[in-house]
């Protein structure tokens, strides 16, 4: 047992992916506990779960527990989604909780957990009108996003950095950029 807050730290399966333990490493400078849940296909090679299990010293959860398993995890004090795709976001403001992190999701929504987003979504995908629907239906559930994260080229050639100490910011309150995912319709910007 620790004394520590446990950070849930839900993992989708973008190419950032590859550097969560900056997160990680962040979070735990932070008095943080860390758990990482991650999306099936996340599991696939998006990042290296052998280092990230060493790094949290617990395994990485993707799949259900099978009845009387024990969790391998506290409940989550906060949860923070880095990379979020375009097919989490949308599932999950549509109550779907076809795999564990989506179920994990929902859930922490229905505890009044507090949640940060860091959405990794390319700018087609993210003009979407689901998309945008999904990320007014998560903020009026409380749900915190960061800056909105394309991936795309910077017209250098380079790809600009995933802001990953921006979800703990989110959980502490401070909103850089004011932690919206763009422009959506309708949106006054007062939530």
């Amino acid at each position: 047992m620790t004394d520590k807050p446990f950070l849930y730290v839900v993992v989708c399966a973008a190419g950032v992916a590859a550097d969560v333990s900056r997160l990680i490493s962040r979070a735990q400078e932070r008095n943080w506990e860390v758990g990482v849940v991650a999306t099936p296909v996340a599991m696939n090679g998006f990042f290296d779960t052998a280092a990230v299990g060493a790094q949290t010293g617990r395994p990485i959860r993707s799949a259900w527990r099978a009845p009387g398993e024990p969790n391998p995890f506290p409940a989550p004090d906060a949860v923070v989604v880095a990379p979020a795709t375009f097919n989490t976001v949308n599932k999950w403001a549509a109550g779907i909780a076809d795999t564990l992190a989506l179920g994990t999701l929902c859930e922490a929504v229905g505890l009044g957990v507090p949640i940060a987003v860091l959405p990794c979504v390319a700018d087609a995908l993210a003009a979407h009108p689901a998309y945008r629907d999904s990320l007014v239906r998560l903020r009026d559930m409380g749900v915190r996003f960061g800056d909105p994260y394309a991936g795309g080229p910077e017209p250098d050639g380079g790809r600009p950095g995933f802001g990953w100490d921006g979800a703990l910011d989110l959980l502490a309150g401070r909103v850089p950029g004011q932690g919206r995912p763009g422009p959506v319709p309708g949106d006054t910007g007062t939530r």
